[in-house]
């Protein structure tokens, strides 16, 4: 094996990394293969010429990616090679929701069957989220991820300082933005995104002839959330509803004493919060799409079956987009189509 393993003094990467991609490497082409042995620690160190505690760091990687086992008292052996053999993908997704699941639904069935997806949920944590990539920087040959970070106000940002700091040394080729699109990075990698402020501005525009009818809109926009939503949103339909003369009210969520009063539209973030407002339109026996109105955000089959309107990006061409911009080879900026979907309820 001593012939097989590859350390630069001079490289730019550390001799950990160095050693945890060398092992890989000869792992996906066949020059270690299921079961077999590699040096200890100590041999490693000896025949190297680098510290125990660098063949350690590396080996504590291989080992929770399960490319190595150890075994107490003989040592060290291949765990895994059928996943190295693929491309393999780290997919980051910052909250488990019907959308972003229809986003990585549509980018595996795009990407294709010699592929292996490692998803994981960061809940917008910026600790769990670095935690998850600093354990698996060196082991995937693309990163996938949708960076939506919660402050310590508890407020909605595309990017921290820290996260800003470890994704910069994932190497451009290897990264890519989903969902929300970062300037910083221009046209040098792959995102695929919906920008949110100014497209729901221009979806409200595309319903302006049938929102018209209303005097009043609302937004039901949770201001503390598990996973906050982008204050973009709120600047866009406040911007929308000053353009167009009409009175604006920002709600937390739909209370039982909420008042509800004809010709008021209701823009409706969460689902949940969206059925707490139906239940109470009928309850008060109004009518939608006639004396109240409501429009929701991100659409989903069950709002397409109960005529709820919407306005939303299109989650399928987001994932599809991705998937084919890396088959290709591809760099540069994609914006999803976002737009008014028109039905009974307003």
């Amino acid at each position: 094996m001593t012939s097989l393993i590859k350390i630069d003094d001079y490289s730019r990467e550390s001799k950990y990394e160095q050693i945890v991609k060398s092992i890989i490497h000869n792992i996906s082409v066949g020059n270690l293969v299921m079961d077999q042995k590699i040096p200890s620690i100590n041999s490693f160190s000896e025949n190297f010429y680098v510290s125990r505690d660098t063949v350690e760091k590396a080996y504590n990687i291989l080992k929770k990616r399960n490319v190595i086992s150890s075994v107490r008292g003989k040592g060290f052996y291949v765990a895994k090679t059928q996943l190295i053999s693929k491309v393999n993908i780290l997919f980051l997704i910052n909250r488990l929701s019907a959308d972003k699941m229809k986003i990585y639904n549509a980018f595996a069935q795009t990407i294709g069957s010699n592929v292996h997806i490692d998803l994981h949920i960061y809940n917008s944590d910026e600790t769990l989220f670095l935690n998850l990539l600093e354990e698996r920087k060196l082991s995937y040959d693309y990163y996938v991820v949708m960076p939506h970070f919660k402050t310590e106000n508890k407020e909605h940002t595309g990017m921290t300082p820290r996260v800003s700091h470890a994704l910069k040394k994932i190497p451009e080729s290897k990264l890519i933005l989903m969902d929300n699109g970062l300037n910083s990075y221009q046209n040098q990698i792959i995102t695929v995104y919906q920008d949110f402020e100014k497209d729901i501005y221009s979806a409200l525009m595309e319903g302006l002839h049938t929102l018209c009818k209303y005097q009043k809109i609302t937004l039901v926009y949770p201001q503390e959330s598990i996973c906050p939503y982008p204050r973009r949103i709120f600047h866009g339909i406040r911007k929308f509803c000053s353009m167009h003369q009409f009175d604006f009210e920002v709600v937390d969520e739909v209370s039982h004493d909420m008042v509800i009063a004809k010709g008021d539209l209701f823009i409706i973030i969460e689902e949940s919060e969206l059925v707490a407002f139906v239940k109470q339109v009928r309850e008060k026996e109004y009518k939608l799409g006639e004396d109240i109105g409501v429009v929701s955000y991100n659409d989903t089959p069950l709002k397409n079956l109960f005529g709820i309107s919407v306005v939303s990006t299109d989650y399928d061409v987001m994932g599809d987009m991705a998937a084919k911009m890396i088959l290709n080879k591809e760099r540069g900026n994609y914006k999803v189509p976002f737009n008014f979907i028109h039905r009974e309820s307003a």
